[in-house]
């Protein structure tokens, strides 16, 4: 199927450009997905994430490079995990503030009319997850060659069950110019189930996916005409773009001044070229506990595992342990799901609900709710052990050629034990080679920097102690990756 691909003139796949926007939290996969590792960075269908699955996509029939549209926060993390499968030349285009996905997608637009007005791209969510690759570039052929008539196309899925949690596609007349793709009779909100119930048994309405393919004069063009100021303040940002490293930063005066407004309300609910490809490529948002308990194999009681899980007469229930073992007995159609720092529970029914869960914690200041116990760095990663009264202690890991920032702290002392790797640490004047089973003392208001100059990784125990242990305890001197 990629070979015929690859060769069938309908499918120029070197005019496509992949447009991958990762936003969002996720709060709906809570305790999992969290605001600062959302789900598309984590392996949950497969080993892959699913930003690497999103990504690979493209690389399997040959299209251009991507370009992934991501806030700053995420942005080594994005990188690391795209050089990790072997994509070390996509596009990194930072946002300074989110401002929905019609800011970002006329971003990308802008920046590949630089090169080629006519080039098409094919927009999609970095989390959604694809069942038959087949089938999807079947129909990315079809969008494609609509596309390349002047149509905003996008894929209606075809419904499985009286799905609540998305919106509808009615599909209209078919297009004289393409078989097989239609025009938009009229896109339609999420509806209440009675609704949805109706919805799914006329074949004319499918399940808005969410992508889009056009070509970037076409998306340039439609963004002008119905929402001006997104146009005109996305054209002055990348107009301003600085490089940062491997990133293309947006600069915040004239980004933050475009509205935040979906591609749907800017476009699509409006235009009069709006195409929709009838799909069945197994497509799902990932959008709760249950969707994702219906993607994973299950054993014979229809129970989806995950991690150090133990079941005795568990029915339908989807278990997942990221840490402790997890024993489920008695239950059915539960969703538990295990983590180092929480534990979530929930009828499968009532999955989509989760993220009320999420909102009542972060009123309440849970900082739960938005950070995991585990913090990703661009020098590696660091996780609280133990916190007390006027101390903390967390582990270090620190990737082979990375540092932290030259630093001090106002209101900490700090003593560094190595338990493995070897770290050149920076004291003040001094410069110390620290071994296994070797520590260092670094007392408050001390100027330091932690180094991994060897090839393994390098792991420590850090010990923390004085009246205040915030993050905000960092005065950074120097550092190589121009944080703040």
């Amino acid at each position: 199927m990629t070979s015929l691909m690859l060769s069938d003139a309908s499918f120029p796949s070197k005019k496509v450009v992949p447009v991958i926007l990762s936003g969002g939290s996720g709060s709906r996969l809570w305790p999992v997905s969290r605001r600062s590792f959302p789900k598309q960075f984590w392996p949950l269908l497969s080993e892959q994430t699913l930003l690497q699955e999103t990504a690979l996509r493209g690389v399997s029939v040959g299209l251009q490079s991507p370009i992934v549209i991501c806030n700053e926060a995420h942005r080594f993390i994005i990188a690391e995990q795209l050089r990790d499968v072997g994509i070390d030349d996509a596009r990194i285009v930072l946002e300074p503030v989110a401002r929905n996905s019609a800011p970002a997608i006329t971003a990308a637009a802008f920046l590949v009319a630089e090169c080629d007005p006519d080039a098409i791209l094919w927009v999609m969510a970095a989390d959604a997850a694809i069942q038959d690759q087949e089938l999807l570039f079947q129909s990315l052929a079809a969008a494609v060659q609509a596309a390349s008539e002047g149509y905003l196309t996008t894929f209606g899925i075809k419904p499985s069950k009286p799905e609540t949690g998305y919106g509808y596609i009615e599909r209209g007349a078919p297009l004289e110019v393409v078989a097989g793709v239609y025009h938009v009779a009229r896109f339609l909100e999420k509806p209440d189930a009675a609704r949805a119930r109706e919805l799914v048994q006329d074949e004319r309405f499918s399940w808005n996916s969410g992508m889009f393919v056009a070509q970037a004069k076409v998306f340039l063009k439609e963004i002008e005409t119905y929402e001006p100021e997104v146009f005109r303040h996305v054209r002055e940002a990348v107009k301003a773009r600085a490089s940062d490293m491997d990133f293309e930063r947006l600069p915040l005066a004239s980004f933050s001044e475009a509205p935040d407004i979906s591609i749907d309300y800017a476009v699509a609910e409006r235009t009069k070229v709006a195409a929709v490809v009838p799909a069945e490529f197994g497509w799902s948002d990932i959008g709760s506990w249950d969707a994702l308990w219906e993607l994973t194999p299950k054993d014979e009681q229809g129970n989806a595992i995950f991690g150090d899980v133990f079941l005795e007469e568990a029915k339908n229930c989807y278990v997942r342990s990221d840490g402790i073992v997890a024993t489920v007995t008695g239950v059915e159609d539960l969703v538990v799901v295990v983590t180092e720092d929480a534990v979530m529970v929930s009828h499968r029914d009532r999955a989509q609900t989760v993220k009320n869960m999420v909102s009542r914690l972060t009123k309440a200041g849970r900082p739960e709710a938005i950070n995991h116990n585990r913090m990703y760095r661009p020098w590696g990663f660091y996780e609280s052990l133990i916190q007390g009264d006027r101390f903390q202690v967390k582990r270090i890991h620190v990737d082979p050629g990375h540092k932290l920032s030259l630093q001090k702290h106002f209101h900490r002392a700090e003593h560094w034990v190595v338990v493995a790797g070897t770290a050149l640490v920076t004291r003040d004047e001094e410069q110390i080679m620290v071994r296994e089973n070797e520590s260092v003392y670094l007392p408050l208001g001390a100027v330091h920097r932690l180094e991994n100059l060897g090839k393994i990784p390098l792991t420590l125990i850090e010990v923390q102690s004085g009246p205040y242990l915030g993050e905000d305890d960092i005065v950074r001197i120097e550092d190589i990756y121009a944080r703040s």
